[in-house]
């Protein structure tokens, strides 16, 4: 027993034993043994070739792809499981070990029971046996040898890869068998070639078995690179070789499709076949036996699955209850007998593990991250194309059986997702954030500002959480799910950094709490007002930056001079009088006013906020078009424009005329808008020479006017943007 380089006990094996050996001899299968006859008769030589380079293509592209990855990472347990998560997360992880564990145990079954039935059929003595007591007993031995002893397993195959060796002898010195065009019978109507590429390509796939030692290598960052490609070409030489032999061989074309041991009839020593896929069928068996525990176990350790079924034993931490499970799964296979129906979803799950290993790799590779620096490099695109041809591979096997595996995935990911775990390490995920950001933001830099695609993106200087609770309510049914919002917060110079990302940490938690999907922002300054305008002039990355400010009504020089900053900078600005109560109280119905004069950008500005305020908030809201006459005005005209405009904007809304008749403005506007539960107002933008003082005095005047509202919300439509073409 030796440390691998993870750190972990395990048996310490090289490449050539510990990747190479399972990878290759799962490779070299049953269906080259029994299926290569069926490709070569339905398609012929050229379109055989072609299916095995297109296949061995999207192995070997997987195999750069896992290359590279485990150059990365100092590799654990979990083969293709520990990639994934680690690269992607463990919720993909998750979605992808989980049935990649149950497709390997399967599998087995699968195995064992084509070497059962080779056996009985060869051995007289046998014929009358049960194949599921033999298949037990074999998968009890080999379980047995498997568990206790993975060395021992994997020294083995040695003899296994040398009986597949000599059939491979035998059947390349073979000849012509005679008697075969006499004994053919008519074969069936030949299939499509994509068909039996889709048929053929299960039988390159095999390199996850090498992979699933991990957690077992004296030196995984080089053994799976090496031993992996070796294996895929390895494979790919003999594959190309045996239809080249089988067409020398065989000219009947019915007897290719109809025979399935015809390559044992061309070979000079016909048993050594019959030993070669026994030897197949036991190596991948056995390959599986060992692959699948490790899987297991690594779930667990992760807390995907219960803990308890990951518990290492001895001194190279062998996973007997995680082996002992499998057992129960491939046992219970083989008493089914019936499993052929799962064979489709089982390949969709390994190519799943292969798709996303593939991607996981691109996307490393496209981040470009300083974590990323993994000695084997792959050009991004040749991992993306292995995506592309695993992915196109599933379909073509079987729609059906990739859209359940889809499902399955996608459920494990959602359950793993709810419970929250809590994972040990880093993944890509965020930089895979970043990186869209970066690329979506420079999209923006290139495009001008548009009227038609505008929406609120808010900063809110809402303060420390429930301090102003009707604001928070207002700025998150204006930002709805279309627009944008940062709740800003401003404390003295004094706090420390710590204290400053705790409360930022709490008025994120708050705003999570009462689902508001939004920022937030605590910045230290030497005063609230100063730090108020700092983050009105700077806050915003690029051409992502606010075009709204929000703010609450405190009255007084430094509020004007905050709103004044806001226009000079062509920022929006948005004041909430009140800060108490619900924004649309349930005791009487909601009614939002906008008082419209048409003169200038506000009007339009404060309609695109009640119409934003009613869908996201209050759907059965009635918005009132509010008009105040002047004197040269004829009320008929009025209300027909006003009525027009509606009807082009699309927007339902009661147009309310108010003739003031000896009062004065503030007074109409009172006793129309008493029992609305919001009266939108537009204020006038400063004068470039008027200072803070004289605009506060202006600003003071409006607020003492309005105070017999239930809430009044100021506007000032500041942005380089004509908003009528909202409407």
């Amino acid at each position: 027993m030796k440390k691998s380089d993870n750190g972990t006990a395990g048996y310490g094996f090289g490449t050539f034993q510990g990747v190479f050996t399972p990878s290759i001899l799962t490779i070299i299968g049953v269906v080259m043994y029994l299926r290569f006859g069926w490709v070569l008769g339905s398609v012929g030589l050229t379109k055989t070739l072609v299916i095995v380079t297109i296949s061995s293509i999207i192995t070997f592209l997987t195999g750069l792809s896992i290359s590279a990855l485990a150059t990365n990472m100092k590799m654990g347990g979990g083969g293709a499981y520990y990639m994934i998560s680690r690269s992607l997360g463990i919720e993909f992880g998750a979605a992808v070990g989980i049935p990649l564990y149950l497709s390997q145990a399967v599998c087995i079954a699968f195995y064992v029971v084509g070497f059962t039935e080779a056996f009985t059929h060869a051995i007289p003595a046998a014929a009358n046996w049960d194949p599921r007591i033999v298949g037990l007993a074999t998968l009890g031995l080999m379980s047995m040898v498997a568990t206790f002893s993975a060395d021992w397993a994997l020294k083995s195959q040695y003899l296994i890869m040398a009986a597949i060796v000599l059939s491979l002898i035998s059947f390349f010195i073979g000849t012509s068998p005679a008697e075969m065009a006499a004994t053919a019978t008519p074969p069936p109507a030949p299939p499509g070639f994509w068909h039996v590429l889709a048929v053929f390509f299960p039988a390159v796939t095999g390199i996850l078995s090498g992979v699933g030692m991990s957690g077992d290598l004296k030196n995984p960052s080089k053994s799976i690179p090496l031993g992996t490609i070796a294996a895929v070409l390895t494979g790919w030489a003999v594959y190309m070789a045996v239809p080249m032999f089988l067409n020398r061989f065989v000219s009947d074309t019915s007897a290719l499709i109809t025979d399935p041991l015809i390559m044992q009839k061309c070979a000079r020593i016909p048993w050594l076949i019959i030993a070669g896929v026994w030897s197949a069928s036991l190596s991948s068996a056995l390959g599986g036996l060992l692959a699948a525990p490790r899987t297991l176990q690594s779930l667990a350790k992760d807390g995907v699955v219960p803990r308890f079924i990951g518990r290492g034993y001895g001194a190279s931490n062998d996973p007997r209850i995680s082996a002992f499970l499998t057992f129960l799964i491939a046992a219970a296979g083989i008493w089914l007998g019936d499993i052929n129906g799962l064979a489709p979803i089982l390949t969709i799950f390994n190519l799943t593990a292969y798709a996303f290993l593939n991607l996981s790799s691109g996307l490393e590779e496209m981040l470009g991250s300083p974590a990323w620096r993994p000695s084997f490099r792959v050009h991004s695109s040749l991992s993306f194309l292995g995506f592309a041809g695993c992915a196109g591979m599933m379909f073509m096997i079987s729609p059906g059986a990739t859209f359940i595996a889809a499902f399955c995935g996608f459920l494990i990911w959602w359950l793993t997702t709810r419970r929250e775990l809590s994972a040990r390490w880093g993944d890509m995920r965020t930089g895979l954030l970043v990186h869209l950001v970066h690329t979506s933001l420079r999209g923006l830099r290139r495009h001008v500002a548009d009227t038609h695609t505008w929406r609120p993106n808010l900063l809110v200087f809402s303060g420390a959480p429930g301090h102003r609770p009707r604001l928070v309510d207002f700025a998150a049914a204006l930002s709805g799910r279309s627009g944008l919002a940062t709740y800003a917060s401003v404390v003295d110079n004094s706090w420390t950094p710590q204290r400053v990302a705790e409360l930022e940490q709490s008025m994120q938690q708050h705003l999570s709490k009462r689902g508001i999907d939004a920022q937030a922002k605590v910045l230290s300054s030497a005063s609230l007002w100063d730090g108020i305008k700092e983050l009105i002039r700077v806050y915003g990355y690029g051409p992502l930056e606010p075009n709204t400010m929000m703010i609450g009504d405190s009255g007084g020089y430094e509020l004007a001079d905050a709103i004044k900053l806001a226009i000079s900078n062509r920022k929006n600005m948005v004041v909430l009088r009140t800060d108490s109560g619900e924004l649309f109280p349930a005791d009487k119905p909601a009614q939002i006013d906008v008082w419209w004069r048409g003169k200038s950008s506000n009007a339009s500005f404060m309609l695109a906020l009640a119409f934003l305020l009613k869908h996201s908030n209050a759907s059965d809201a009635k918005i009132r078009l509010c008009h105040l006459m002047s004197p040269d005005e004829n009320p008929e005209i009025v209300r027909k424009l006003l009525q027009e405009f509606l009807t082009s904007s699309r927007i339902s809304a009661e147009i309310v005329i108010s003739d003031p008749e000896g009062k004065n403005a503030f007074e109409c506007l009172a006793g129309i808008s008493a029992q609305s539960s919001v009266a939108l107002i537009g204020l006038r933008p400063p004068d470039e020479k008027e200072n803070p003082e004289d605009y506060a005095v202006y600003f003071n005047v409006v607020r003492e006017k309005t105070e017999p509202l239930p809430q009044a919300i100021f506007a000032c439509a500041a942005e380089e943007l004509d908003f009528k073409a909202l409407f």
